[in-house]
């Protein structure tokens, strides 16, 4: 279980059955700025002011800042390694299959868990806007169980849809992507025009209402840590990217970059312009985010504040007495939030489509369609899966979910980065992390500090789903394994040899 696929495999089985090359780096980084600026800050920005209150805005910077050094490491492993499978293959050919396995499974959270919480988000939007326009969707169908409805209908329909788009092609998808980001950009442009020139000073006090705990800044910066999660599905893209070695860095560190500003300035106006202070019960306790105790609260009150609503920044604008723009972020938001749906089932896909490739699940997943070139089967699984989720569940809590599965992935990947430094000093790296030996125990270090600042139920699921998937992984992939049964899909000391074929 410790048997690791070398890294010249790795890439010659990439070739020996690869997906089509035609992403370039502004198409990537627009992937990634696609797949981060989203439910995180069209959402969750209600979840982190109930939390940190106008603290949040640390949390952002702290969130940030640990997602910055982690695509430090994700850059230099993605352009040594441009394949698919993002933190899986790396895993795999640094630290062995167990620890690769695990590292996919939890990447089942990250990125299905994640385009659930998104088509949450996506629906609150969409149900706020059809009241200003007064239709109504009823109760029962515009929630799950956990709000006092019985289905989210909305987010099952967006789901499905974006699931269609990717199986009927990647570059289909990506130019969708393209236009439906800078309808996004344009939508934030306009908030932060509008919101920005009305900032109150006295919006910001007390700045830390809640202190620096589990409910308070680094708490928020936990679950707000989602609204990073976008740029590694940049790396998970590396076999359908021209000239990779150039083009994935600038792909995963540009996006980054240019989200984060925008972030924290999107965070100033919304403080600023109308107040971010977290609700609290009858008796003066802290309410979690997304609560039914939250819920009871804001129902009892006059005038709503932030962080009781579903669509955080069209509420805003429309506090500040700009109804009809409110309306059109509203809009944009229900336009653009499904890149990001796009992004996670992306990246979720092709996970599984290399670790079929390899054995560890059936084969039958790494199936490309004989038309699209899409691996469809699995496709259609994961967005089936997606869509259950997003019927049931709330927004934050699948938020926090889906971090503890990218907060394990992102500390195992800073981990492999130094021990190939070590193992493979001499391998070539197109792009190399500066600073590598403090940058990246930062990155592995901030990951499992965030990690228990997590919720409770976040914190306990994530082990329990790690065992679950062992058991899936010694019933069948521990037997099935390529590596493990001596199948090599292109030997190295043979390049010539036919696929797929049995060691002596």
């Amino acid at each position: 279980m410790w048997r690791v696929k070398s890294l010249d495999a790795v890439l010659r089985t990439a070739e020996k059955k690869s997906l089509h090359r035609s992403l370039g780096p502004v198409q990537l980084t627009l992937l990634g700025i696609g797949g981060v600026i989203g439910t995180g800050i069209f959402v969750l920005t209600a979840e982190a002011a109930q939390k940190a209150g106008p603290g949040m805005m640390i949390s952002f910077v702290i969130a940030g800042a640990v997602s910055a050094v982690a695509a430090l490491c994700y850059a230099e492993l993605a352009s040594m390694v441009p394949v698919s499978g993002s933190a899986y293959t790396y895993s795999y050919a640094v630290l062995g299959e167990l620890v690769a396995w695990l590292v996919g499974w939890a990447l089942i959270l990250e990125y299905a868990v994640a385009a659930s919480a998104v088509a949450v988000g996506w629906s609150g939007y969409i149900v706020g806007l059809l009241a200003q326009v007064h239709i109504v969707i009823p109760p029962a169908l515009a929630a799950g169980p956990y709000a006092g409805g019985v289905v989210n209908l909305l987010a099952v329909f967006i789901s499905m849809a974006i699931t269609i788009l990717l199986v009927i092609g990647t570059r289909e998808s990506a130019n969708v992507n393209a236009v439906l980001v800078l309808i996004k950009l344009v939508a934030l442009g306009a908030f932060i025009a509008l919101a920005v020139p009305v900032i109150k000073s006295g919006n910001f006090h007390p700045f830390l209402p809640n202190g620096w705990g589990t409910v308070g800044v680094v708490g928020a910066a936990a679950s707000i840590f989602f609204a990073y999660v976008g740029f590694d599905a940049v790396s998970t893209a590396a076999e359908e990217t021209k000239n990779p070695q150039r083009n994935l860095p600038i792909g995963l560190i540009g996006s980054l970059a240019i989200c984060t500003v925008i972030y924290l300035v999107v965070a100033a106006g919304a403080i600023g312009s109308f107040g971010a202070q977290p609700v609290y019960g009858p008796h003066g306790e802290a309410l979690e985010p997304g609560s039914m105790a939250l819920a009871a609260q804001c129902a009892g009150m006059t005038t709503q504040p932030l962080v009781c609503s579903r669509e955080a920044l069209a509420h805003v604008l429309r506090a500040i007495h700009h109804p009809l723009v409110g309306n059109l972020l509203g809009l944009a938001a229900g336009i653009a939030l499904p890149t990001v749906i796009l992004m996670m089932l992306f990246g979720q896909t092709r996970i599984f489509f290399v670790m079929s490739r390899d054995g560890l699940l059936p084969e039958v997943l790494s199936r490309v369609h004989p038309r699209f070139k899409t691996p469809h089967v699995v496709t259609w699984i994961t967005g089936v899966c997606v869509a259950v989720a997003a019927a049931f569940l709330p927004v934050g809590q699948l938020a926090d979910i889906s971090n503890s599965g990218t907060l394990f992935a992102f500390a195992i990947v800073s981990i492999a980065v130094l021990v190939l430094r070590y193992t493979a000093p001499d391998r070539a790296r197109p792009f190399r992390t500066p600073w590598i030996w403090f940058f990246a125990p930062l990155s592995a270090g901030g990951c499992i500090i965030l990690f228990f600042f997590l919720p409770a139920p976040a914190m306990i699921l994530f082990p329990v789903w790690s065992a679950i998937g062992l058991v899936f992984y010694f019933a069948y992939g521990y037997r099935n394994s390529h590596v493990g049964r001596g199948v090599t899909e292109v030997p190295e000391l043979d390049p010539d040899a036919p696929a797929l074929i049995e060691a002596e």
